[in-house]
C-alpha cells in the first residue's frame, strides 16, 4: 500500500490504545509502519536495482524483528530519552507487521519467506492505494482535531480519538473481508468459462482503487492472455476482452530475454506480454522489444515495462526497465513505419 495508508494505520493503532504502553508510542508506530519501505535506498542503484530489492528482504518475516529495532533506536537517539526497550520493540514489531499485512493484500505482493523462498504472496484484494481505506483512516486521524476545536469553544474536554481509531481499524478488517468475498466471486466467474475450448491456465481478478464492485479480470490460456472487466455481483461479459497473444519462438525475443533487466522482470511479472515493432535511428534500423506485466498496464500504457533495442542482426544494443509507460523508445530512436 502507499505510505500515507501505512502512516495513518500506525496512527490508528496508537490512538486505539497502544500509545498507553510506551513513551513516544505514536511516533514509534508511525515510523515502524513505514520501516519496510527503507528499501527505497535501492533507487540510488537505478530503477532496475530498486525493482529487485523492493518488497524483498525488508518485507520478509526473517527481517521483521531486526527492522523493528530501527525506529526504537532512532526515537531514543532523537529525543535522548530512555525507553522501555522491550515494550517499544513489541510496538514496533506490531507496526512492521501491519505494513506486511497491508502489502500482502494488494496485487504487487511481497516475498515473506526470503531468503528461504523467493515466492511472491499477493491476495489481490486491494490496489496499491485504495480510496475507501484512505478516506476512513483520514477521517479517524482528522476528526479529533475538528471535534477538539468545537469542544474548546464550548469549554469541554476534547476527544482522544480512540473511538474513531478503533472504528477505522475494524472497518479495515471488515472491508478486506468483504473484498476477499468479492474477489473469490470474480475468480469463480472467470474460471467457470471455457476459453479456446479449454479451461484457463491461470486467472486473476485485480481490484480497482475506488470501488470494490469493479475488478479487472485476467485469464491466461495456452496461446494468449485475455483482460476484461468483471462485476462480481453481475454476469461476466467476455465480448469486451482485450486479447494479447503469446509470441512464437523468436530469436529477437530470446536475445532480449537473456539481458539482466528482462531476466529479472520475467521472474517478477505474473502476466508477461511481449510486443515487437520496428524502430529507426539515424544509423540503424532494427527492432524494439517490449515486455509488459498486465497487472500494471498494457503495452505502450500504464507502468512497469522492459524495453530492448536490437539492430538488424539481432544484437541487443540496449535494454532497460522503466516505471513509465514505455512510450519513449530511447535516446535517438523513433518508431519505424
Amino acid at each position: 500500500m502507499d505510505n500515507i495508508t501505512h502512516s495513518l494505520t500506525g496512527l490508528a493503532l496508537a490512538r486505539a490504545g497502544l500509545n498507553r504502553f510506551c513513551p513516544r508510542a505514536t511516533l514509534l508506530l508511525i515510523l515502524s509502519a513505514n520501516a519496510p519501505d527503507l528499501d527505497i535506498v535501492g533507487v540510488h542503484g537505478g530503477t532496475l536495482r530498486y525493482l529487485e530489492v523492493h518488497r524483498g528482504y525488508s518485507h520478509s518475516l526473517l527481517c521483521l524483528p531486526f527492522l523493528a529495532l530501527v525506529p526504537v533506536l532512532l526515537v531514543a537517539g532523537m529525543f535522548r530519552q530512555k525507553l522501555p526497550w522491550l515494550t517499544a520493540w513489541v510496538l514496533c514489531a506490531i507496526g512492521v507487521g501491519s505494513h506486511l499485512v497491508l502489502d500482502c493484500t494488494n496485487s504487487y505482493g511481497i516475498r515473506l519467506f526470503l531468503p528461504f523462498s523467493s515466492l511472491w504472496f499477493h491476495l489481490d484484494w486491494n490496489s496499491l492505494y485504495d480510496g475507501c481505506i484512505l478516506a476512513v483512516l483520514a477521517f479517524a486521524a482528522l476528526w479529533p482535531h475538528f471535534a477538539g476545536l468545537v469542544n474548546r469553544e464550548i469549554g469541554t474536554r476534547g476527544p482522544t480519538g480512540r473511538g474513531t481509531a478503533i472504528f477505522a481499524l475494524v472497518f479495515l478488517v471488515l472491508f478486506d473481508a468483504g473484498r476477499a468475498i468479492l474477489h473469490q466471486r470474480a475468480i469463480a466467474q472467470l474460471q467457470a468459462r471455457l476459453y479456446e475450448d479449454a479451461p484457463p491456465v491461470m486467472t486473476a481478478a485485480l481490484p480497482e482503487p475506488f470501488t470494490p464492485f469493479r475488478w479487472t479480470g485476467i485469464v491466461e490460456t495456452a496461446s494468449a492472455y485475455r483482460m476484461m472487466p468483471v462485476n462480481p455481483l453481475g454476469d461476466l461479459d467476455t465480448s469486451s476482452a482485450q486479447i494479447f497473444y503469446k509470441p512464437s519462438r523468436d530469436p529477437a525475443i530470446e536475445n532480449a530475454a537473456a539481458t539482466p533487466p528482462f531476466r529479472y522482470f520475467r521472474y517478477f511479472a505474473r502476466f508477461p506480454v511481449w510486443t515487437e515493432e520496428p524502430f529507426l535511428t539515424d544509423e540503424i534500423q532494427g527492432k524494439r522489444i517490449d515486455l509488459t506485466d498486465l497487472r500494471f498496464g498494457v503495452p505502450g500504457a500504464g507502468s512497469f515495462h522492459c524495453i530492448a533495442l536490437e539492430d538488424g542482426r539481432g544484437q541487443v544494443l540496449r535494454s532497460w526497465f522503466t516505471y513509465g509507460s514505455g512510450s519513449d523508445a530511447g535516446s535517438g530512436a523513433r518508431k519505424g513505419r
